[in-house]
């Protein structure tokens, strides 16, 4: 099963490295590309619910086998897609059923790792597991910089061994398919399609419309109302049997593992895009120098996300979750702190620490909430904290996206204006360079004889600091989301979830 998703977990970051030779090749622009990135994301958020109830309905091994497949045939026309007019549209599209791949393999998966390990020894099988599938999340930067070498459609096409292996190895494993006798809510699917797509649409466009613009709060606050809809919805559905059973929000130790899996999600999975792009532009780094810079990340991750494992075990949730904020909010400050010293060699301890921040929270948390629940429903409830997990990720990246972008902006503005650029084309000129750079990390330097083409030369190095300064900006907020997630934590009750056994038994 680790073997199943690894794929689903590398192609989070994967396209990121990829993403200048994509724009180049394929003619795409800066806000096409982000959706690029972010269609798989927001389609995992959305479909997760989803898969997590199929999973309890067809049984694990079914839903594993037509994620896979719906995965690797999606990545393979990712990678097939033509240059010309419908290439971005294209790329969208099967970027987006890839996430549906994914939401549907990974609830499915894990379902089958919960049923065969007994709550007792579940702490540290999970740790593995959350471990090494969340640790691929940062192989994605240096897989995709080691592939693009080559060709930047290898990052799709990497998926192809990787899931004929899977497939043969779920055959091998025969997985026991244990299904129930219910319906699926067709229309709570719906409503938490259409609330995650639209509140994370107004969130990702905000800094192209603008936070001031109407249309930017009308995607956000109608996509939020749906949202709520649909809980309203799930709670007085008396056919059938609701797509999530929000029952399993009663237990204060569910909600509140929920809580402290969003705000650290919410740093997660955008920290790879942030940090790749901040390395190539303001470091000076290739692409696989910028995905060893996020090994440094990757190593206090997996450290600590065993520590978490064995704490979970013997100590309970709230501990890990306790330490794992504190010492992420620490982390993500003092690396924020040193983004401006230009020096990948005195960043790394920070980028370690707010690794091994995130590697105590993930496994713990996430094991204790599916500890919990209901009926040992466990694909439901792996579909509820992966559901929150993505979103969270979403926003995250559209929200400090947002707030690099105009931080970003301004910043070249004046670095532009105190080198004599004429005021009519400096917030343009400032707009470009930002949509560039931001976007795919393009920092080649301009070319042409103009005035502003040799001004932008000779502001290089300034804009580059410029970025290294809007990206503190950025990661001090992924502080204070740890922050945020601690004082949550502070509120977990403690202990084991024991009682998940009996419901298993029964």
């Amino acid at each position: 099963m680790m073997f199943a998703v690894a794929m689903t977990f590398i192609d989070q970051t994967i396209v990121s490295i990829a993403a200048p030779d994509i724009v180049s090749e394929l003619g795409l622009s800066t806000s096409g590309m982000q959706w690029v990135i972010n269609a798989y994301l927001l389609s995992l958020a959305a479909f997760f619910a989803l898969g997590g109830r199929l999973a309890d309905l067809w049984g694990p091994r079914r839903v594993v086998v037509a994620g896979t497949l719906i995965f690797v045939i999606s990545s393979v026309l990712c990678g097939c897609v033509p240059a010309g007019d419908h290439a971005l549209t294209w790329l969208v599209v099967f970027r987006a059923t890839q996430g549906l791949g994914a939401a549907l393999l990974f609830p499915a998966a894990l379902a089958v790792v919960v049923a065969v390990f007994p709550v007792e020894r579940r702490g540290r099988a999970l740790a593995l597991f959350f471990g090494l599938t969340g640790a691929l999340t940062a192989v994605g930067p240096l897989l995709g910089g080691w592939l693009t070498a080559w060709t930047w459609r290898a990052v799709f096409w990497v998926n192809v061994p990787v899931a004929i292996i899977a497939l043969i190895l779920t055959a091998l494993a025969h997985i026991s398919d244990r299904r129930r006798d219910e319906s699926l809510d067709v229309r709570g699917a719906l409503l938490i399609v259409a609330g995650m797509g639209l509140s994370v649409l107004g969130f990702q466009q905000a800094s192209a419309w603008g936070w001031d613009s109407a249309a930017t709060w009308l995607c956000i606050a109608g996509g939020l109302a749906l949202l709520a809809f649909f809980c309203h919805y799930e709670l007085r559905t008396t056919r059938g049997h609701p797509l999530i059973n929000l029952a399993v929000f009663r237990d204060r130790a569910f909600t509140v593992d929920t809580l402290v899996l969003f705000f650290a999600m919410l740093a997660f999975v955008p920290v790879f895009f942030f940090a790749s792009v901040y390395a190539q532009v303001s470091l000076s780094a290739s692409p696989n120098q910028a995905a060893l810079y996020l090994l440094y990340f990757f190593a206090g991750f997996a450290i600590a996300s065993q520590w978490g494992g064995r704490i979970l075990d013997k100590r309970g949730a709230r501990p890990a979750m306790r330490i794992g904020c504190a010492v992420g909010a620490v982390g993500f400050a003092l690396w924020a702190g040193k983004l401006t010293d230009l020096s990948m060699h005195d960043q790394w301890p920070y980028v370690a620490l707010a690794g091994a921040g995130i590697g105590f929270i993930l496994a713990p948390a996430s094991t204790d909430a599916v500890n919990r629940a209901i009926n040992a429903s466990y694909g439901e409830v792996t579909g509820i904290t992966q559901t929150v997990r993505n979103y969270a990720a979403s926003v995250g990246l559209a929200v400090f996206g947002t707030m690099l972008t105009h931080t970003m902006t301004d910043r070249v503005t004046e670095t532009l204006r105190t080198r004599g650029v004429p005021p009519d084309a400096e917030h343009s000129v400032a707009r470009d360079v930002t949509e560039a750079i931001t976007g795919n990390a393009d920092a080649r330097t301009p070319t042409g004889d103009g005035a502003t083409e040799t001004t932008m030369r000779e502001a290089m190095p300034a804009i580059r600091m410029d970025f290294a300064e809007a990206n503190q900006w950025v990661f001090y907020a992924m502080a204070v989301a740890l922050a945020v997630g601690y004082f949550c934590a502070l509120r977990h009750p403690g202990g084991r979830a024991v009682a998940a056994e009996g419901a298993e038994r029964g």
